[in-house]
C-alpha cells in the first residue's frame, strides 16, 4: 500500500466530485434549480406587493382627508384594490411554501442517492485493498470514514452549489431593487454585503483544518469502540476494564475538544460576525430610509421596502454562512475521503504484456528463497525454499509465529515477498492477474465470513452466472444434499451474518462448497477442521476427500490428526524449515521431529 500524500482540496476536486456523483441526477438537479430560482423570484416579488399596498392605503387615507365629505363616493373602488393586493400577497406566500416543500423533497432525494453512490464506491475501493491497509485500519475506523465522512458531504452534494448560486442571485436581486429605489441606498448595502461576504470566505481557510481534525478524532473513537466491543470477554477475563475505560475517556475527550474548537471558531467567524453586521444593516436601513423620506425622495412604502429587503438580506447571508460552515466541515471530509481513494495496494495486477494465467488442473507450488516481514518487524520467513508437486498434499506444522499462516497468505497473494519468489503452476504470482489467482486458489479458514443473504448468495458470493443446477450438483458431490434439504427453504434460506444460527461445522461446509464451485487447482486449509462439531464431522471428512481429489492442497495444522491426509510434512520454526519430507517416511523415522510428535502426542508444541 502506497502512503497517501498530503494535498489541498482544490476547486478542480470540488468540480470533479460534483460531476461524478451529480451527473446521473441531472433531471433532479434541473428540477431543484427551477424550484429554488422560482422561490427566489417569489421572495423578491412579495415585498413589492406590500409596498404597493402601503402606498395605496396611504394615498387613500390622504384623499379621504382632503375630500372630507366624499368618502362614500370612493369607498367602492379603492378598498377593492387593497383587497386584491392582499389576496395576491396571500397567494404568493402559499405558492412560495409549496415550492419550498417541493425543493426540500428533491433536495433529500439528491442527497441520499449521491451519497449512497459514494459510499458504495468507497466500500468497493476498501474491499479491493490489500492486507497491510486492513491491518492498519480497524473496521470501526473504516466504517466511520465511509459512512460518517460521506454523511458530512450530504449537504455539499444536495444543496451547496444551488444554494450558493441561488442565495447569491437573491442578494444580487435585492441589491438591484435597492439601487432602483435610490443609488445611495444601493451603494451603502453593496459595500455592506461585500464586507460580510469577504469575511465569510476568508474564514473557510482558517477553520477547515480544525474540521478535518474533528473528523479524524471521530474516526479514531469509532475504531476504538469497534475493537473493544468485539473483545469484551477477553477484556474482562484479563482485568483490563479500567484500562479500556481510560482509553475510551481519552478518545471521547479528544473528540470533544476538537469538536468544540472547530465549532466555536466557526460560529465566531461566521454566525457571530454576520449577525453583528446585519444588526448594523438594520440601523443603516432605518436611518437612510427615514432621511430620504423626510427629503421627499421615498414614500413610506418605499421605506418599508428598504427595511424589508434589509431583513431579507439576513436569510441569504445566513445561508451562505451555513454553506461555508458546511464547506469547512466538508473540506476536511473530502480530504480524508480523497486520501482513502488515493490509497493503493502494494499488491497490483501485472502489466498486461507480462501477465500469465495459471495452467489448468492441479498446480505445483514452489517457494524460492522467500523472505518476508510485516512492515518494520523482524522477518517472519527467512529465505524459505520448498517444492510441492501437482496433486500432492502438504501438511505444515509449527509453533505460533513460525510462519505457517504467513506462507498461505503469500500463496493467496495477500502480500508479496520482500525477496525471492512464490511460484504456483510454474508462474511467479506477481505475473498472475489477481482475478485469475482468486479463481484458481481456494482457501478455507477457521473463521467463515457469511453475509445476511440466502444460502445461494453465500455459496456463489453473489455471482448470478452460477446456476442452481451447478450448486446442487456440487452439494450432492460433497455429500451435503441431506443437510441442504433439512434447511427450511433450501437455497433460498436466509442466513444471518457472522455465521449466527449455524454451527461451526455447518459454516465450514458452506465454505467448502464455495471453494468447490470455483474449481481451484490449489486448495489451502488453515486448520479448517479444528472447530468441527460431531454431527457434521463425517460430512466434513467426505467433503475434504472430494475437494482434494485432483487438486494440490496445503494444510496448516494445529493438531496432528489434521495432517493424516498429507503426503508431505513440513515443520517450520522461526521462519526456517527444520524438517520436510514424505509423511510416511518421516513417521517411520524414529529420529524425525514428526515421529517424535506422533509418539509423544505433544500437540501443545504446535500452538
Amino acid at each position: 500500500m502506497s502512503d497517501s500524500q498530503p494535498f489541498s482540496v482544490t476547486l478542480k476536486l470540488y468540480r470533479a466530485l460534483l460531476g461524478t456523483y451529480l451527473s446521473p441526477l441531472r433531471r433532479q438537479i434541473v428540477l431543484l434549480a427551477v424550484l429554488l430560482f422560482g422561490s427566489i423570484g417569489l421572495q423578491l416579488w412579495t415585498p413589492q406587493i406590500l409596498r404597493q399596498f402601503i402606498d395605496t392605503a396611504q394615498r387613500t387615507a390622504a384623499q379621504q382627508t382632503a375630500a372630507q365629505g366624499s368618502i362614500g363616493d370612493q369607498s367602492g373602488g379603492v378598498p377593492d384594490v387593497l383587497l386584491r393586493k392582499a389576496v395576491l400577497f396571500f397567494a404568493l406566500v402559499v405558492i412560495g411554501r409549496v415550492v419550498q416543500v417541493g425543493a426540500t423533497y428533491v433536495t433529500q432525494n439528491v442527497r441520499w442517492r449521491a451519497t449512497n453512490r459514494m459510499r458504495g464506491d468507497l466500500a468497493g475501493h476498501c474491499l479491493g485493498l490489500d492486507m497491510p491497509f486492513h491491518n492498519e485500519q480497524t473496521p470501526g475506523s473504516i466504517i466511520e470514514r465511509i459512512d460518517g465522512d460521506v454523511d458530512v458531504l450530504s449537504n455539499f452534494f444536495s444543496q451547496f452549489v444551488l444554494q450558493v448560486v441561488g442565495n447569491a442571485a437573491l442578494l444580487m436581486g435585492i441589491l438591484v431593487l435597492l439601487f432602483r429605489e435610490d443609488w445611495r441606498i444601493g451603494v451603502t448595502f453593496l459595500v455592506f454585503v461585500s464586507l460580510v461576504a469577504w469575511v465569510l470566505v476568508k474564514s473557510v481557510s482558517i477553520t477547515a483544518p480544525l474540521w478535518k481534525a474533528q473528523r479524524q478524532a471521530s474516526s479514531e473513537l469509532f475504531g476504538f469502540l469497534e475493537e473493544r466491543l468485539s473483545g469484551t470477554e477477553d477484556i474482562r477475563a484479563n482485568g483490563a476494564v479500567a484500562y479500556v475505560l481510560r482509553g475510551l475517556q481519552k478518545a471521547v475527550s479528544q473528540l470533544y475538544v476538537r469538536s468544540q474548537k472547530a465549532f466555536m471558531l466557526s460560529v465566531s467567524l461566521n454566525w457571530g460576525f454576520s449577525e453583528g453586521m446585519l444588526a448594523l444593516g438594520t440601523v443603516l436601513a432605518l436611518a437612510l430610509g427615514g432621511y430620504l423620506m423626510l427629503q421627499g425622495r421615498l414614500t413610506i412604502g418605499a421605506v418599508y421596502l428598504v427595511f424589508h429587503y434589509n431583513t431579507m438580506l439576513q436569510w441569504p447571508l445566513n445561508q451562505l454562512a451555513r454553506q461555508l460552515r458546511d464547506l469547512q466541515s466538508a473540506t476536511g471530509s473530502i480530504e480524508r475521503i480523497q486520501e482513502l481513494f488515493n490509497t493503493a495496494s502494494k499488491v497490483q495486477d501485472p502489466d498486461p504484456a507480462q501477465a500469465q494465467p495459471l495452467p489448468a488442473g492441479a498446480l505445483t507450488v514452489h517457494f524460492d528463497a522467500v523472505t518476508f516481514r510485516y512492515e518494520d518487524d523482524d522477518p517472519i520467513l527467512k529465505e524459505l525454499s520448498w517444492r510441492l508437486g501437482a496433486g500432492e498434499v502438504l501438511g505444515i506444522l509449527g509453533r505460533t509465529g513460525s510462519g505457517k499462516t504467513t506462507s498461505t497468505r503469500l500463496l493467496c497473494r495477500l502480500y508479496d515477498p520482500e525477496a525471492g519468489a512464490v511460484r504456483v503452476g510454474g508462474v511467479d504470482l506477481r505475473h498472475v492477474p489477481i482475478d485469475d489467482l482468486r479463481r484458481r486458489v481456494g482457501i478455507v479458514t477457521q473463521d467463515v465470513q457469511l453475509f445476511e443473504a440466502t444460502v445461494r448468495e453465500n455459496l456463489t458470493l453473489f455471482d448470478d452466472s452460477i446456476s442452481d443446477d451447478t450448486i446442487l450438483s456440487v452439494v450432492d458431490e460433497l455429500g451435503l444434499g441431506t443437510w441442504l434439504e433439512d434447511l427450511p427453504d433450501g437455497l433460498d434460506t436466509e442466513l444471518q451474518g457472522n455465521s449466527a444460527g449455524l454451527s461451526a461445522g455447518e459454516a465450514q461446509l458452506l465454505a467448502f462448497t464455495r471453494v468447490f464451485l470455483r474449481d481451484p487447482g490449489l486448495v489451502i486449509l488453515d486448520e479448517a477442521s479444528s472447530r468441527l462439531d460431531p454431527l457434521t464431522e463425517r460430512l466434513m471428512e467426505r467433503a475434504i476427500d472430494h475437494l482434494f481429489r485432483g487438486r494440490t492442497a496445503v494444510i496448516v495444522a494445529h493438531r496432528l490428526a489434521t495432517v493424516q491426509r498429507a503426503t508431505k510434512i513440513m515443520i517450520l520454526e522461526d521462519g526456517h524449515i527444520v524438517e520436510y519430507g514424505d509423511r510416511l517416511s518421516l513417521a517411520a523415522d524414529p529420529l524425525s521431529r514428526f515421529s517424535h510428535l506422533l509418539h509423544t502426542g505433544l500437540e501443545e508444541v504446535l500452538v
